[in-house]
């Protein structure tokens, strides 16, 4: 019934660009000078000014006769909406891409960031990986919908948020809690994949349907100041030091779900003799201990995806070199699953810690919810799976991201959401060079993402 259903999908998929054929070659230049235009745009996050790229994208959209309504908490922040009316026979998909983007030490470029300088078919610029290409995707998409005056069977809402790196006050939860039938929708398209490539072919693609869950644990170790001259048992240094390195090295308990099995099993029919073999023994119970113990030396992803994560980052301790403090504190990087207890891991990293100096305190709050993952028969990932497929004649894997995006809100109201992304290579994973000095994307990379938005927003909507 699943290969039928597939063969359908795959079916409707080349009626739909038989209907509407786009000549990508000709359309390359308009896609890569929108783009290059909202790179030119500083919307580094802190402050955000996300205003200044919301009003670009009207011009753009609204020129072609395509509305748009801004929201805004904050004037200088304000989200976007578009949206293109089907039929009602189904329910909106959502195409969502935030325009903020984290700062940059220009001192460290190699080039100007906000200047989108393209050498060599690759284009330079912060935003270029996380996440203009979605925004782009999302623009385009609408356009093209509206010059082929495709026929929809769905409504088509494209939102350029703001405040994804950080601040998601301004953007998806303001969205959700104030403006929440401007989004509503049954499946969303947002960042967190890949077309995951050798150095110049398509080897698979990564569609995330789901991800961990961030939470900041902080340790603080109390003891008496003193002369640093005269050693006590109760140095809050020594203490946190030594909390730190058992956190540090706590072999969280593995946990395999529906979707990293899934991955395991996928990737080792595509992947070498050798690391085939430790990714099929990962499923095994005899002997998942012995290659979870290889991927934590040697590939950290696969170990991170496998359970509840904790990596120190931040220890603060002491003012002056003579001077024992009455206090230190740590920051640990808490990556749950999103089936994690928090209550009872937060319990069980006190007993690993074991000090009763040591005080553990978990968040107060978090910005994204813990959400289930998002279903792996639904009609949106076969779409994503179909077009893959059609497009570039390579299989799915499903994949769950270690890091975070604003579709953890969506899954907890109910949505399917799926990460899509630009072509990467392996080596680079499925961010690419996102959040990195000197980030970049080369424009077959984000030709890739728009024919891949494009074509399963298609088989999807049109009717």
């Amino acid at each position: 019934m699943r290969l039928f259903a597939l063969c359908v999908a795959v079916a409707a998929a080349a009626a739909a660009q038989d209907r509407y054929p786009v000549d990508w070659t000709k359309l390359e230049p308009e896609i890569v000078t929108k783009f290059s235009e909202l790179v030119r745009i500083d919307t580094s996050n802190p402050p955000g000014n996300e205003t200044k790229a919301a009003n670009a994208i009207r011009g753009m959209l609204e020129r072609e006769g395509i509305p748009t309504r801004q929201f805004a908490l904050d004037p200088a922040r304000a989200n976007l909406v578009a949206r293109l009316k089907g039929s009602g026979a189904k329910r909106p998909i959502l195409l969502l891409g935030h325009t903020d983007v984290v700062g940059v030490q220009r001192e460290k470029w190699s080039v100007d960031p906000f200047a989108a300088t393209l050498k060599n078919g690759v284009i330079w610029g912060r935003g270029t990986r996380d996440d203009k290409p979605h925004v782009v995707a999302g623009v385009m998409t609408l356009l093209l919908l509206k010059r082929f005056n495709v026929k929809l069977d769905r409504d088509v809402i494209f939102l350029a948020e703001a405040g994804e790196e950080g601040t998601s006050s301004y953007g998806i939860d303001y969205m959700i809690q104030e403006h929440w039938p401007e989004i509503d929708c049954e499946f969303a398209l947002a960042e967190g994949g890949a077309i995951v490539a050798d150095s110049t072919n398509p080897r698979y693609l990564l569609i995330s349907n789901t991800e961990k869950n961030p939470q900041r644990i902080r340790l603080v170790a109390r003891g008496t100041s003193g002369h640093a001259s005269r050693p006590t048992l109760d140095n809050p240094v020594v203490h946190i030091a030594a909390a730190v390195e058992k956190a540090g090295t706590w072999n969280t308990p593995m946990r395999l779900s529906e979707t990293t099995r899934a991955y395991f099993s996928g990737l080792a029919s595509l992947v070498g003799p050798q690391p085939a073999e430790r990714y099929r023994a990962i499923l095994n119970p005899a002997r998942a201990a012995e290659i979870d113990r290889y991927f934590r030396r040697t590939e950290p992803v696969h170990y991170s995806i496998l359970r509840t994560s904790v990596v120190p980052t931040i220890i603060n301790a002491g003012f002056r070199a003579n001077v024992i403090p009455s206090e230190a504190e740590a920051l640990l990087d808490v990556r749950a699953l999103p089936d994690e207890d928090m209550t009872r891991f937060v319990a069980e990293l006190r007993r690993v810690i074991n000090d009763n100096a040591v005080e553990v305190i978990p968040p107060k709050s978090n910005s994204r919810p813990f959400a289930p993952p998002s279903r792996l028969d639904s009609e949106m990932y076969r779409a994503l799976t179909a077009a893959g497929k059609t497009l570039f004649g390579v299989p799915a894997l499903p994949y769950m991201m270690t890091g975070a995006t604003d579709m953890a809100q969506l899954r907890a109201k109910g949505v399917q959401a799926y990460g899509t992304g630009p072509m990467a290579t392996a080596d680079e994973g499925p961010l690419g060079a996102a959040h990195t000095d000197n980030e970049r994307i080369p424009v077959p990379s984000l030709m890739a993402l728009m024919q891949w938005t494009w074509q399963t927003v298609m088989q999807v909507a049109a009717r």
